[in-house]
């Protein structure tokens, strides 16, 4: 069995940053619910 997770700091935020949630109508929706329960950190 390999170890299938490779950690890339770069990739990561590309796919599930900040940038990329305010791209898409859902994405949005997610930041805002995050900003209305209140949480310290939004995305990556």
């Amino acid at each position: 069995m390999s170890v299938t997770y490779q950690p890339k700091k770069k990739k990561r935020s590309r796919t599930h940053g900040f940038l990329k949630r305010q791209s898409t109508p859902g994405g949005r929706r997610t930041i805002s619910r995050r900003r209305a329960k209140g949480r310290k950190k939004l995305t990556v």
